[in-house]
């Protein structure tokens, strides 16, 4: 299903087109009751329902799924998941108000519904060469002194790494040390990955074992290259965080920032997917509901 904006509004322009669309995707071969999974159905044209035989559930293409008992048009939904994956940047909730013509609440809760399901459960474990780096996304430092330790006292520390000619994995950490740093790597990594690349900061020392070779670029020396020694790929992802954080969503919640992370990793881990617009409709598919109340609470 490779997508653009005017095959979107042509080919799922009513509420019907996107069932029957989400139908093929969640049972590619025959309606299966999710309760007890028995292929003996019955449609209700009538009401967009379907009757188990077997054990008399009654449901529909989005019961269980995170469509389940919205509000919204499924036409409304497929633009957003569209906007949603297409925009390099990102897209605010503002911006999808508009668009949508919807109330900024129905927007936000909307966009994190989406971000939330592009969450990648037990993703594949990178190898060859691979670069760490961390990055801290924030407001001001107005005050805070110099150094590292006030570089982060206003801002919320995030830390990459990525497989050069593949994946990305993004998470926010509490805090920059070894054990955190050194987990992370070895939590994303192949035992047998040959390099790891880092800048100098001394929590990395220590990472290599006598398979992998660890490398450091010396940024304060002003090194940024050094034959294939770089964090130039990490470094990419960061710009294109932060241009996010400046362009589209101005100020992003450190409460809900690891839902941004994975938005910006599945875009990223999926660019040269010419069907990431169905493959996120799988996802959300698979994804349980997620109530507002959970979004908000403290």
């Amino acid at each position: 299903m490779d997508m653009n904006l005017m095959k979107l509004m042509q080919e799922f322009g009513t509420d019907q087109k996107c069932r029957d669309v989400l139908e093929e995707l969640r049972w590619p071969e025959a309606v299966k009751c999710p309760r007890c999974e028995s292929e003996k159905v019955s449609r209700i044209k009538e009401r967009d329902q379907f009757d188990c035989d077997e054990c008399r559930y009654q449901f529909s293409v989005t019961s269980g799924t995170i469509f389940h008992d919205t509000h919204l048009p499924l036409q409304k939904w497929f633009m957003a998941i569209y906007l949603t994956v297409e925009s390099k940047k990102g897209i605010s909730a503002n911006q999808m108000k508009r668009i949508l013509g919807v109330s900024y609440k129905t927007a936000w809760y909307l966009c994190h519904r989406i971000r939330t399901a592009m969450t990648e459960m037990n993703p594949k474990l990178l190898s060859g060469t691979v670069e760490v780096d961390e990055a801290y996304v924030g407001g001001e430092m107005k005050g805070a002194g110099r150094g590292k330790g006030a570089y982060l006292k206003n801002k919320s520390t995030v830390l990459g790494i990525i497989q050069r000619g593949g994946d990305v994995r993004l998470s926010k950490i509490s805090k920059a040390d070894k054990r955190t740093l050194h987990a992370f790597i070895k939590g994303h990594t192949h035992p047998k990955t040959k390099l790891v690349v880092t800048d100098e900061w001394p929590a990395y020392r220590g990472i290599a074992d006598h398979d992998t070779k660890h490398e450091v670029i010396n940024h304060r020396q002003k090194e940024y290259v050094r034959g294939n020694i770089h964090t130039n790929t990490i470094e990419n992802v960061w710009s294109l965080l932060k241009r996010s954080v400046a362009g589209s969503y101005h100020k992003i919640s450190e409460k809900h920032i690891d839902r941004y992370l994975d938005e910006l990793e599945w875009r990223f881990n999926n660019r040269s997917n010419p069907y990431l617009f169905a493959d996120t409709l799988k996802k959300l598919l698979g994804s349980g509901r997620l109530e507002y109340k959970e979004l908000v609470a403290a």
